[in-house]
């Protein structure tokens, strides 16, 4: 009868183990999920007028500010733009000109 006892409260414990807690957030404790791979951009050319900046990304003007495939213009500066991305900061960098020598 003891025996018995203890086999049933012994499965009674593993099971009460098992519960989870109906106020636990979804995912809670779960290994975090991947993130989406980083769309690489192309920075063109900058502008920079008395009222306005625009930075021509994969060869469409966008301004300060602007949004833009889930991705937001933070700043537009003379050599770089600065965009947020999955709440991170990303830096876009004017790729330097190539040197043309002079054949005179």
């Amino acid at each position: 009868m003891r025996l018995l006892l203890l086999t049933v409260l012994a499965l009674a414990f593993s099971n009460a183990l098992a519960l989870q807690d109906p106020t636990r957030p979804d995912g809670f404790g779960a290994s975090p999920r991947a993130q989406v791979p980083q769309k690489e951009f192309t920075l063109a050319s900058v502008f920079i007028g008395n009222d306005r900046r625009v930075a021509v990304i994969d060869g469409v003007a966008r301004r300060e500010g602007q949004t833009f495939e889930g991705v937001r213009v933070r700043r537009i500066h003379l050599d770089r733009v600065e965009l947020v991305d999955q709440g991170r900061v990303r830096v876009l960098r004017l790729e330097p000109l190539p040197q043309v020598r002079s054949s005179q």
